[in-house]
């Protein structure tokens, strides 16, 4: 557990963004089905947390080599943007934001906020589970002509088979400020977080997550 993995994961329990269910599983945005739902929207909702989790994200980026090396950032719909937004202010940097998907109204556009073409573009989302809505993200500042080779996410799940091959494919570079093992750690550290039977269940989740969603109710198999 990093320094800053722990300052993460605190503010996430501070929040109340580690939300776990007792009887029915949370069904998360890939398909896979979770007795834990990581909510970093939360992050929003007092100026304190969103000044310390912009200052998590801005000390990563001056102290990973290469990474504060871009033109603009660019939030993806709709978490990413208010964590962006606040990145980009504090970087002096361009902001921008990016859909899943086009629109279909109006200009068609699937990136806002202005041009793209040549820039140099860190994305930033509020989490990554099986890293499949990076590629939507990616797929589109790129066809906008944005160069784009790393993502940061305030949580990343760590868990799901296949993401770090997508990633790989993709030639996309992840940067997470917090992880499960930073989350369990911190637990561990400062009991009080966790009941005993709350980390049991994500433990048994993250030792088989692929036969815990399908026997939930979520996704069989992982994705291309």
């Amino acid at each position: 557990m990093t320094a800053r993995g722990a300052a993460t994961a605190r503010l996430l329990f501070q929040a109340g963004a580690v939300i776990l269910s007792r009887d029915r599983p949370f069904i998360l945005a890939a398909g896979w089905a979770s007795p834990v739902y990581v909510d970093c929207r939360r992050l929003i909702g007092r100026a304190d947390w969103a000044r310390a989790i912009t200052d998590l994200a801005v000390a990563a980026i001056a102290e990973r080599p290469g990474l504060d090396r871009f033109d603009l950032i660019a939030g993806a719909e709709t978490a990413g943007i208010a964590f962006a937004a606040w990145i980009a202010a504090r970087l002096d940097r361009g902001m921008r934001y990016v859909r899943k998907h086009p629109l279909g109204i109006g200009r068609h556009a699937q990136v806002e906020g202005g041009d793209v073409a040549g820039a140099r573009v860190l994305l930033i989302d509020d989490l990554a589970t099986d890293a499949a809505s990076k590629e939507a993200f990616a797929r589109g500042l790129r066809a906008a002509g944005a160069v784009v080779t790393d993502t940061m996410v305030i949580f990343a799940h760590g868990t799901f088979p296949g993401t770090n091959a997508r990633l790989d494919r993709l030639g996309l570079a992840l940067h997470a400020l917090a992880t499960w093992p930073d989350m369990l750690a911190l637990a561990t550290a400062e009991p009080g977080w966790l009941t005993p039977e709350e980390r049991a269940r994500i433990e048994a989740f993250q030792a088989d997550p692929i036969r815990w969603s399908a026997a939930h109710g979520g996704r069989a198999e992982p994705g291309r």
